[in-house]
């Protein structure tokens, strides 16, 4: 393994919040909720139990080309428009970086869940003449990762990381290790994904992990809070350019801070169910550490995984507590952008990078009375400012899989 650092010279997202990194980050240091009522046709046919979600702000077909967005899934369009971003904040063009040194690597969790509906619909209704010739490309997993690739004439290798709500953050340490071993110079990573759909959120549903506060949307996901009832389903896209520092140096780039270490592990305890020991969770942060060269009393904050459910909000403060102790400052997104799945890790490791290089934390929204199990401080009602020396981002999803990312000052 290099020695090299890894650098984050650019950042793109396109959330429940804002359109941007920019309005996203505004959003979470404000106090805004992305969460609204749904008013798709479905809901109502289907008399769904859960009436609310965390649409984006900004429609992906508003800001690509028409034809383009025609052909690519809803998952793929956030992708793309995220990479667009990352990739003009981070200064690159064609003749920055050789393409046989440039990867990328995009999660999701579901992949192309509308298209493979729609397309369904179109089969059994109208019959083989109306289906798309795009579907597939369309609806894989790895459209997003494909997508982003063949817009950046990235050849250094295309990945796609499917690991539920781990996938965003999957990426990310994938992209690591392909900086750490040589295989690339550049990576474009993150997590996309777009699935509020009939059957996902009738999936969910019936799993009885989100929330019904269907007559108040706004205050529905609440981390922590012992009122709490679920999570709240969003989408989105979060994108990062990494580098080897030396490349990013010398080609005088900024750098907004240091992807220092990554951590994963699996539960293999149930394939919904948290261990409520938070075990598995705790090897993926004390990994992430020693990969970085940190002690845990260097950690002054840590961006939660905690999706506003019954059993894994405190289980993850357990795994906290194990791996770096009671110290951190903890705060959870997902109370204002709800739970983007397989983009979830990646928008917030952005805000992550983002609190160290401001010196903020932003509040976790709906707080209100929190969990007598949860002993760590929680940054909640307005922005907490304070200096951070390193911070972790956590993200875990369906399957056991748990993914801790270490981040550093630039």
């Amino acid at each position: 393994m290099s020695n090299n650092d890894v650098v984050i010279t650019g950042l793109g997202a396109t959330t429940p919040l804002g359109g941007d990194v920019a309005s996203t980050w505004d959003g979470l240091l404000t106090g805004r909720s992305g969460v609204s009522t749904l008013h798709a046709e479905w809901v109502e046919k289907f008399d769904l139990p859960v009436k609310i979600a965390a649409r984006l702000a900004v429609d992906p077909t508003e800001v690509l080309p028409r034809v383009q967005a025609r052909r690519l899934d809803r998952s793929e369009q956030v992708a793309v428009i995220a990479a667009r971003q990352a990739w003009a904040d981070a200064g690159h063009n064609e003749d920055t970086v050789e393409p046989e040194r440039l990867a990328v690597v995009v999660g999701t969790g579901i992949g192309g869940a509308n298209t493979l509906l729609d397309q369904d619909d179109l089969l059994e209704t109208t019959g083989l003449r109306k289906v798309s010739p795009l579907t597939v490309p369309m609806l894989m997993p790895n459209g997003p990762a494909a997508h982003v690739g063949l817009e950046l004439k990235a050849r250094a290798g295309v990945h796609a990381p499917v690991s539920a709500c781990a996938s965003g953050a999957e990426g990310l340490a994938w992209g690591w290790r392909m900086l750490k071993t040589g295989e690339a110079d550049v990576v474009v990573a993150g997590g996309a994904e777009a699935c509020i759909a009939a059957i996902t959120m009738a999936g969910f549903a019936q799993a009885r992990t989100m929330s019904t506060r269907n007559d108040d949307p706004e205050r529905a996901s609440r981390p922590w809070d012992v009122n709490r009832d679920g999570f709240v389903l969003g989408e989105g896209a979060g994108i990062m350019v990494l580098e080897r520092e030396e490349f990013a140096k010398a080609r005088g780039a900024k750098i907004y801070g240091r992807l220092s270490g990554i951590g994963t592990s699996a539960d293999s305890y149930h394939i919904t169910g948290p261990d409520p020991e938070g075990t598995g969770q705790a090897r993926a942060i004390t990994a992430a550490l020693r990969s970085a060269g940190l002690d845990p009393k260097d950690v002054d904050h840590v961006n939660a995984h905690a999706t506003s459910t019954p059993a894994g909000d405190v289980g993850e403060t357990v795994a906290v507590r194990k791996a770096i102790g009671e110290h951190p400052v903890l705060t959870a997104p997902k109370g204002a952008l709800g739970h983007l799945l397989g983009a979830a890790g990646a928008v917030e490791a952005i805000a992550t990078v983002l609190s160290i290089r401001d010196g903020v934390i932003p509040p976790t929204l709906n707080l209100e009375n929190q969990d007598p199990g949860v002993v760590q401080e929680i940054a909640s009602g307005e922005p907490r400012k304070m200096d951070i020396r390193a911070a972790v981002s956590d993200s875990f999803g369906f399957g056991g899989h748990n993914v801790a990312l270490a981040f550093t000052p630039a």
